[in-house]
């Protein structure tokens, strides 16, 4: 039996961090694509060292590998499909998969067709496994000057909703932080406002707590990350008032050394002061990592207890962007899982 018998929610999990060794090895073979090994067991080797990076933005490197392969429906198809089958055999009750659409058009894709290959292989993923449901957020960018990729990035937003209720729940910033201020990239909120798709964006990861500020001022109920909010109080009280939830990464950030260490993180503080936290994995297989595993971390290094796990994923029912119905039986789940105190 499962150490942690209760539904588990990921709501920030990338799929080009999450493609299964094997596949990522198989793929690359069919499209004679070079990888940093002679086999696969060196190849599985060098994912698992590689893992520990100096900064976020040499973390963002390692995606040049899976995004070479991820630029066909076929692959893209399969790997959502495999992804959304592993959460299920994991126990996940629910995960929302964010991939950049434009991320995947340097072979001729169009982003609609990017769009629709993972929607599909996670409808296909949902048939096999159908204890498990699946979101989709679709990333827009930030690459440099926020006017280099304008034009894909609305495009990304335009997406969005034609999708949305299809297989998408929402959109997301993702990308390098700090390259210019977050705040230059309010026309992509603007316009997802106007059109009334749910968001999140990535703040306070790399950054201080002035990019969670800029989210939050997007409207953003959800921060990606977030966890450096805990420098400027003034902001965790009106975060706390205002109900939004950070979706943080415990591993993903000691990786990145965004944060020293486990015993360092502000998680559990952030959750003494009352503020809405969720437990996520970022990039499973980039990061080595599952739900089970930040579990570990969080109740062995971080000072989390039991009841606190099944907390935060009362936490990421509430602010994902699921069907509100679907919530209410989540929810009660949950609850019926705490331990007496």
């Amino acid at each position: 039996m499962s150490r942690y018998p209760f539904p588990k929610i990921d709501l920030h999990l990338h799929l080009d961090g999450s493609m299964l060794p094997e596949t990522a090895w198989e793929l690359a073979k069919e499209r004679n694509i070079d990888l940093p090994a002679d086999n696969l067991e060196d190849f599985r080797t060098f994912i698992i060292v590689t893992a520990e990076c100096r900064s976020v933005n040499e973390y963002l490197k390692r995606f040049d590998m899976p995004l070479s392969i991820l630029q066909d429906k076929v692959s893209l198809t399969r790997v959502t499909r495999e992804l959304v089958e592993l959460l299920a055999s994991q126990g996940l009750a629910y995960a929302e998969i964010r991939f950049a659409p434009q991320l995947h058009t340097r072979k001729g894709l169009s982003q609609k067709d990017a769009v629709e290959a993972v929607i599909a292989g996670a409808k296909a993923g949902m048939e096999a496994a159908p204890t498990i449901d699946i979101g989709i957020l679709l990333c827009c960018m930030c690459i440099g000057v926020e006017t280099l990729n304008e034009k894909e990035n609305l495009e990304t937003v335009r997406l969005g909703r034609e999708y949305l209720g299809k297989g998408v729940v929402g959109i997301d910033l993702a990308g390098a932080e700090g390259i210019v201020p977050l705040e230059n990239f309010s026309p992509i909120f603007d316009l997802a406002r106007e059109l009334q798709i749910p968001f999140t964006c990535h703040a306070g990861d790399s950054q201080g707590p002035d990019t969670v500020n800029a989210a939050m001022n997007f409207g953003s109920p959800r921060i990606g990350h977030g966890h450096h909010i805990f420098n400027d109080q003034t902001l965790c009280a009106r975060a706390i008032r205002d109900g939004v939830t950070l979706e943080i990464c415990p591993t993903s950030n000691i990786q990145c050394e965004t944060q020293p260490s486990y015993e360092a993180h502000p998680l559990k503080k952030l959750m003494d002061i009352g503020m809405r936290c969720t437990i996520n994995t970022d990039n499973m297989i980039l990061s080595d990592i599952d739900l089970n595993k930040e579990y570990d971390r969080c109740i062995g290094q971080m000072g989390l207890s039991y009841n606190d796990l099944i907390r935060c994923n009362i936490n990421s029912v509430r602010a994902s962007f699921m069907p509100e119905e679907k919530k209410t039986v989540l929810i009660d789940k949950l609850i019926s899982c705490l331990k007496a105190e």
